[in-house]
């Protein structure tokens, strides 16, 4: 970035900003993220460049949902919405109806974010996009539990099951076999969600994922209590 200053590169600054900003948010440090964001989010405007500012509006979004100011993301992922669909990027496009659907289900209007996962959805199958195809189907399966519509919810999680393991994407199968598990034993089907756990933790296991643990909760607790579920 200091390269990019010195010899007045704006778009490369603008880009290793929004960077920073990333692993910012990755390691826990949001209000750090969020600034970085907005240094990067105002070259973007300097310099004209759309794409680049729908894309830090985008995670401006998502750095206010982590914080957990639903409302403040809504108005950033509405933004880099309009932008993505000005510019014609339907990737940005289907990642923003995308997290426009998380930010209304934290609100608890399913529904409503349901309409905008299965917006998402018909935008990554019109693209190919596998990896979204099965993130927006684990994310239908979560909004159609959240309604008590079980059968409909376990659909969506084996649709994003096969894609999983067609595409090699080990977290988001553990992720799913999980859900999975949640929606049988909320079915009462006790021993079917046993064995969709125990492959999940397997696989957590194998990948060193840290939500190995949640899923050894799940199982040592499965006879006795009822503890909230969901992987994402």
């Amino acid at each position: 970035m200091l390269i990019s200053r010195e010899i007045g590169n704006r778009s490369s600054e603008g880009n290793q900003l929004g960077n920073l900003g990333l692993a910012y948010r990755a390691l826990g440090q949001v209000e750090k993220a969020i600034a970085y964001h907005e240094q990067a989010l105002l070259i973007s405007r300097e310099i004209g460049n759309r794409n680049s500012e729908g894309n830090q509006l985008g995670n401006l979004g998502l750095a206010y949902s982590a914080l957990g100011q639903v409302e403040k993301a809504i108005a950033y992922h509405e933004q880099a919405l309009l932008i993505s669909r000005e510019i014609g990027n339907r990737n940005s496009e289907g990642n923003q109806l995308g997290n426009l659907g998380l930010a209304y289900s934290n609100l608890g209007q399913v529904e409503k974010a349901i309409d905008y996962y299965e917006q998402a959805l018909a935008i990554k199958r019109e693209i190919g996009n596998k990896q979204g195809i099965g993130n927006t189907l684990g994310n239908l399966g979560l909004a159609y539990s959240d309604l008590g519509q079980v059968e409909k919810a376990i659909d969506y999680h084996e649709q994003a099951l096969l894609i999983s393991r067609e595409i090699g994407n080990k977290q988001l199968e553990g992720n799913t076999l999980g859900n999975l598990g949640n929606a049988y034993s909320d079915l009462g089907q006790v021993e079917k969600a046993r064995e969709l756990w125990q492959q999940s933790l397997q696989i957590f296991e194998e990948i060193k994922s840290p939500t190995a643990e949640t899923v050894r909760q799940w199982l040592k607790d499965l006879d006795t209590n009822n503890p909230s579920k969901q992987t994402n």
